[in-house]
């Protein structure tokens, strides 16, 4: 591995470092996108029983905000939910972009270095083979072995790089879809409270 590492120079040394921050982010993200704890089961439910009861204080508001991004997101539509369905859809929306932005954070991150990994190896590659040339000048063809060694050092990067893009890439796009799938479900939790909190308002106002 060190000899890898020597032979492609300090280009080997930029890709190491890309290889190490995208692996902690996958690690990062993998832990925090948890479905269950993003959108807690019965969460809903609950508040929904407590509203019901009148067990829902400034309290337990202060409590579900802190709980989970989608009770950040309830509390939100509750602490508005009086002032008319509009203000309480514009302030869920509000809450929930601030939730978007916390689920994609390093996402950039990660997709850059997908993006320049490759990029870093093939300037590896570039410069290998630039020596290659240098010494052909210098030395002739005359030892293929030595040529053929100096192509195998170039083409290292190549392949590092690449090594560290593709799952990187991979990962970034698994991470996009898992975001995609909790927002939705996110929308779907919100819009019910939205729903069952207004469409009950009405049926008291027509009583």
């Amino acid at each position: 591995m060190l000899e890898l590492l020597v032979a492609g120079g300090w280009v080997m040394v930029l890709i190491l470092l890309c290889s190490i921050v995208g692996l902690a982010i996958c690690v990062e993200r993998l832990y925090t996108l948890n479905p269950k704890k993003i959108a807690p089961p019965h969460l809903l439910a609950t508040v929904w029983k407590q509203l019901k009861a009148g067990e829902l204080d400034a309290e337990r508001l202060r409590n579900l905000k802190k709980a989970s991004p989608l009770g950040r997101i309830l509390a939100a539509g509750l602490g508005n939910a009086f002032h008319g369905r509009d203000v309480m859809k514009e302030s869920i929306q509000e809450a929930a972009g601030h939730v978007i932005h916390d689920l994609e954070r390093y996402l950039n991150t990660l997709g850059t270095i997908a993006a320049v990994s490759p990029l870093l190896g093939l300037l590896g590659t570039v410069f290998g083979m630039i020596k290659v040339f240098a010494e052909i000048m210098a030395q002739g063809t005359g030892n293929a072995s030595a040529l053929a060694g100096g192509i195998s050092q170039a083409l290292i990067t190549t392949a590092a790089g690449l090594t560290v893009a593709i799952p990187a890439l991979v990962m970034h796009r698994y991470f996009v879809g898992r975001i995609d799938g909790i927002v939705v479900e996110l929308e779907q939790e919100t819009i019910k409270l939205v729903d069952a909190l207004h469409s009950e308002e009405n049926t008291e106002e027509h009583a």
